[in-house]
Order: C-alpha cells, then structure tokens, then sequence
C-alpha cells in the first residue's frame, strides 16, 4: 500500500459525485494528481492545468506507474473503469460513484483478488493520510496528524468523528471508509489488519451501522486477531427496527438467520461479547479512546 505524498494519483470520470471543489482540496492538500482520464475528451485540460487522456494505459505511457485511481463514473460503467485500471497495473482503486451494481461488484472483488488490488467503495469518500494525502471527498480541516486510525461504513460519520478527536485533541493516522453500498470491495477485517500493523495507528476506532454483518465478523476477528485496542460507535441505535421485502432474493436471504441479524442491536452485542468499549454518541468517543490508551 502507497499513501505518501509522492504517490501517482489519476482521476477516472468526471461525474456528479466529485467537484471541482474536492479536486482543488485534493491538490491543496499535496495530493500528486497527474492526470483525468474520460473517454472522449483527450487532449483536453478539465481543470487545474491536468491532462486529459482517453485511456488509463496513455496515462501509464506519458507518466510511468499510477499508484492509486479515484473512479467517479456512473454506476453502471465502474466494472469496466476499474477492470482497465487494474489491467493497468494500478493495485489501489477508490470507488466514489454510489448504487454499483453489486454484480459488477462480485466480479469486480473476484478480480482484485487475484491480482491483490486493494479496492475501497463503492459509495466511499476515500482515504485520509492527515498533513500526507488525501484520496476523495473527505474535508480535510476535520483532521490533524496523530495515532488513532478511522475505520468507517458511513460518509458523513467519517468526517464527524474525526471532528470530534480533534476538537479534543487526538489526530488521526488514517481515516478511511470502506464504503456504504451493500457489497464493497475491501471489509472492515482487510483494514482491521492493516491498522494493526501500521506503526503510526496506535488505537482504532471502528464506525459501523444497520445492516449486514460486517460489524460481527469484525468484532470477531478483534478479539481472534487484533492487538491495538479498538473502540466502536453503532449510527442508528435508536431508530426503529425496518424490514425491507423487495424480492424474493431478499426473504431467501433471511430464512433461518436471527431475527435481528443486521440491526444495530446485534452489532452492539458482538462488540460487547468480545469487550470492545461501544460509544453512544460520536462526542463520547475521544473519551473512550483516552480510556483505552491508559
């Protein structure tokens, strides 16, 4: 994994999902952006003096290895945007476009696997490395340098939290989110592991909510595999309990699974279960944090 400021960054797409605001940000923030890549538009400059191709493999030609793209196309045309990069070489995509199909996600993750591409999203606002790098749409004033790492499923949860340590005076190592739609590219356990080994991270806090059981198998592995101890905060504890029966796809899915399988109810019982301190708001968690360091 690549996040130093010196590493190659290449933009695919230009959709509604990132501005001219979060590329000015991004380049502000010593983010080595070296060029766009929309089909169609080669040649062109977009913004901010960067080169515009129509091809990740010109951008390879013209500037050597890329070490990380940021792809915001539709939805629909993500598989083929990620699959060109990692034809590529490039091994670290961060997906910001929403609503992927989670097909086109299943294939895209059998992919990366095989080719050991670390793939954040869909529906992620990327990666902070504070006073490093930034890759995405995160707003960068909410964070200042220093040793808890963020590890998050919400958007706007990230940024809170990473707020909140900071007006208490704990900076972060690394804020990411591994994104918000049902099927994702790298899980909370891959960055679990990462953290943990990552000399700079000294303590993790862990953002999850509904749905899923991404937050168990994770409080799971903590307590399998995790030596840094690690705080939790569950979004939407307090709101009423939903089921959604699209299809027939979704009742299959539920048969035989407890009944409050994906609630935060369940999230909040794994972590107690292997004795992961739980916040019960994001203000409480830089008190929590001080409390696991002692």
């Amino acid at each position: 994994m690549n996040l130093m400021p010196d590493s190659k960054v290449l933009i695919q797409g230009f959709f509604e999902f990132i501005t001219a605001t979060h590329v000015a940000q991004m380049k502000a923030y010593g983010t080595n952006l070296v060029a766009w890549v929309n089909p169609g538009c080669g040649g062109q400059q977009i913004l901010y003096d960067l080169p515009v191709f129509d091809l990740v493999e010109e951008v390879i030609g013209q500037f050597g290895m890329i070490d990380t793209t940021i792809i915001c196309v539709h939805p629909y045309e993500v598989l083929d945007a990620a699959l060109e990069a990692i034809a590529s070489g490039i091994r670290q995509i961060i997906i910001i476009s929403p609503g992927v199909p989670p097909l086109d996600m299943v294939q895209l993750i059998r992919k990366a696997e095989v080719t050991e591409t670390l793939v954040v999203g869909p529906n992620s606002p990327g990666i902070i490395v504070p006073n490093k790098i930034l890759l995405g749409t995160q707003p960068s004033e909410f964070y200042t340098p220093g040793f808890v790492g963020i590890l998050s499923r919400s958007t706007t949860l990230t940024y809170e939290v990473a707020r909140e340590l900071t007006q208490a005076g704990l900076g972060q190592s690394i804020s990411v989110s591994i994104g918000s739609d049902v099927v994702v590219g790298s899980s909370f356990i891959q960055w679990l592991q990462i953290l943990d080994e990552d000399e700079t991270t000294q303590v993790i806090v862990l953002v999850g909510q509904p749905g899923g059981g991404r937050e168990e198998a994770a409080a799971r592995y903590i307590a399998e595999a995790i030596d840094k101890p690690v705080v939790a905060y569950i979004a939407g504890t307090k709101a009423p309990p939903v089921q959604h029966w699209r299809q027939t796809g979704t009742l299959a899915a539920v048969i035989g699974r407890d009944p409050d399988f994906g609630t935060a109810k369940s999230k909040l019982a794994a972590f107690s279960e292997v004795g992961v301190p739980v916040a019960d708001r994001p203000s409480q968690i830089p008190e929590l944090v001080r409390k696991v360091m002692r």
